[in-house]
């Protein structure tokens, strides 16, 4: 245990304790019936070490999860030292990532342990094996009512387990309770539908057909979670691409550090106030937050020039958006984004580049991020520019509207703007200023000269330093 707190191997300590009280009982009581118990801790414990044997050709599946059904049935099914017992072995076994892994592995077998215990008491309060049928007698089940005390059971089970899970991260990083903030509400639906799935398990466990048919129903859910999983694995394995192309600009030009999150907000209240729907709303974010991704491209000293561009300066920096557009061709799950990394620096007159599109000829996201990136480096502080106010970047945008930008566009970020606010982490590395959305029209900060040239003027062309860098973009 090196490497926790005193006070987290206390809390362990105290969680295994709790623990080997619940079983105990089920160890002494000779009505147990150790068949089932056998073969419930057996099935939960397959259910765990398939996730470490990996298909022909394949990784170990990750992100998984501990699947709660078989656990939730022993619940139904037998008295809750049993169940404690049989939550024992597939906790333990349960595949962990951080060290120290046997600690981990202990306290997830405990922590299952004692939630199964609670779960088995309020289900017997609720008159919940009565409910379930079966015996002697064959009777059926009691249907709708076995759902009721079948839900608060496994809502039981879910806050015993995420209650612990709270207190020992806030007794480890010495932080507060509210440390997993979140975690019960995201976590009672998926225990809820676990907890069905093992109701129907254990009803078709106590009817005639018997264990078969038990096992039967197990089957299908136990395919649904591993495809859940997967989708959200390859979910965890874009956002990861993301991130390190996002992290490649920023290395790369040190002025622009949090732009494309920024932009990547904007761009989602632009969408979000133009109606669009949710599954874009992602895409939307995606193109903004990689609209610079072709900056890798361009030599650095021209992304840090403090001075003004040669015209073959900007030439070569123009070429970003073909750069970025050739890096995420291959990249199949950024599908629309794509033709928005090429597109947003295009303008609705026909002037913009890299191909000169006019009007509607524009991709809409390309025309949404067009708007954000502009929005943000006006109201970000830069090497060669001081941020203005919310207001004043707002109204350059509607003055450029019709010739630079979608006048749709902007009207839908002045609204969300005017609804919600603009509240940005932070404008650059060196300048934590908060930008306030209450700043007079007219305040407009002056820009910081660079050697051998002026401050640049207010206009923004797509996010330039001014008319005469239109190729800067959101830097």
């Amino acid at each position: 245990m090196r490497g926790l707190s005193p006070a987290a191997r206390g809390f362990v300590l105290c969680a295994v304790l709790a623990a080997l009280a619940c079983t105990a009982p089920a160890l002494t009581d000779s009505a147990t019936s150790w068949p089932a118990v056998a073969l419930l801790a057996g099935l939960y414990l397959g259910c765990e070490l398939v996730k470490s044997c990996p298909l022909p050709g394949r990784r170990v599946p990750e992100g998984i999860g501990s699947f709660f059904p078989v656990v939730l049935a022993a619940v139904f099914l037998l008295p809750p030292a049993a169940a404690a017992l049989v939550a024992l072995p597939g906790g333990f076994a349960a595949p962990v990532v951080q060290r120290p892994a046997l600690v981990r592995r202990v306290w997830h077998g405990a922590q299952q342990a004692v939630g199964a215990w609670v779960a088995g008491q309020v289900f017997g309060l609720l008159a919940g094996p009565a409910a379930l049928g079966g015996g002697p007698s064959a009777r059926p089940a009691d249907f709708p009512y076995a759902m009721l005390p079948a839900t608060v059971a496994a809502t039981a089970f879910c806050l015993v387990i995420t209650t612990l899970d709270t207190a020992v991260l806030a007794v480890a990083e010495r932080g507060p309770a509210t440390a997993r903030h979140g975690l019960l509400t995201r976590s009672v639906a998926p225990h809820c539908v676990h907890g069905l799935a093992g109701l129907m398990m254990a009803v078709m466990w106590r009817s005639p057909y018997g264990v078969p048919a038990a096992l039967l129903v197990l089957l299908p859910m136990y395919v649904s979670c591993w495809v859940f999983a997967q989708y959200h694995r390859e979910r965890a394995a874009h956002h990861a691409t993301i991130r390190a192309l996002v992290q490649a600009v920023d290395i790369k030009d040190r002025y622009t550090r949090g732009h494309s999150e920024r932009v990547g907000q904007a761009s989602t209240m632009i969408a979000r106030e133009l109606g669009m729907a949710e599954d874009r709303l992602e895409v939307v974010r995606i193109a903004g937050i990689l609209h610079d991704i072709g900056k890798v491209g361009v030599p650095t000293r021209l992304l840090r020039k403090d001075g003004p561009l040669t015209p073959q300066e900007r030439r070569i920096i123009e070429l970003h958006p073909e750069y970025g557009h050739e890096m995420v061709r291959g990249i199949g799950f950024l599908g629309e984004a794509r033709s928005a990394i090429l597109h947003h620096h295009e303008r609705v007159d026909g002037s913009g580049y890299p191909y000169g599109l006019t009007g509607e000829q524009i991709p809409v996201l390309a025309r949404v991020v067009a708007v954000a990136d502009a929005f943000d480096a006006m109201t970000s502080t830069r090497s060669y520019s001081r941020a203005r106010p919310v207001p004043t970047a707002l109204a350059e945008l509607e003055r450029c509207a019709g010739a630079q930008f979608d006048p749709a566009m902007v009207r839908a970020l002045t609204d969300a703007i005017g609804r919600h606010g603009w509240h940005p982490v932070v404008t650059s590395d060196d300048d934590l200023q908060v930008i306030s959305d209450t700043a007079p029209a007219g305040a407009a900060a002056p820009g910081v000269p660079g050697p051998g040239r002026p401050a640049p003027p207010v206009t923004p062309p797509g996010g330039d330093r001014g008319p005469a860098h239109p190729a800067r973009g959101g830097r």
